[in-house]
């Protein structure tokens, strides 16, 4: 359950029972929600990703968006990007220009350029309760061996000061 006064934003990239165990990892997160975002045309497809509920005072938009950029394919542009939009779902102007901003700021960490795009959030629709919690509830399976615990291990690994579980 997220905490009254927290701030939020959507992510998605990646599969979404991937994307829901590396932020419910980090310090400063108080709930994920699994799910499917869309934004603005041409963008209004629903597309699987979470939302994020963090205190900002543990950990910051910028930790968050560079998490995100290092735990999902964001140099790819896939043939599977309808289904796993990489994108930062902004639920403000104010924190939509922050991320392009931090986006812009980050590309300069990678070879290739970033594919992730900054969008309004617009809706949300969460997975179905069998599907939410994957990683916690399957841990060990070929799923999660295969995708999440890689991406578990480059949060261990690039960004263990905001860990808290992996």
């Amino acid at each position: 359950m997220a905490i009254a006064n927290s701030h939020t934003i959507g992510f998605g990239g990646g599969c979404h029972w991937c994307t829901e165990a590396v932020f419910a990892a980090l310090k400063g997160v108080s709930d994920v929600e699994q799910g499917y975002i869309a934004s603005v045309p041409p963008d209004e497809a629903l597309s699987e990703a979470v939302i994020v509920h963090f205190d900002p005072a543990t950990i910051s938009l910028e930790v968050l968006v560079e998490v995100h950029l290092h735990t999902h394919s964001s140099t790819s542009n896939h043939t599977m990007r309808g289904k796993y939009r990489s994108a930062i779902y902004a639920t403000s102007d104010a924190q939509r220009g922050e991320a392009e901003e931090m986006l812009s700021h980050l590309q300069a960490g990678f070879d290739e350029k970033l594919v992730t795009r900054v969008l309004p959030f617009v809706v949300f629709e969460p997975s179905p309760e069998q599907f939410r919690d994957y990683a916690v509830r399957n841990q060990g399976k070929p799923f999660c061996r295969a995708y999440i615990d890689p991406k578990l291990a480059v949060l261990r690994r690039d960004f263990s000061a905001f860990a808290a579980s992996v």
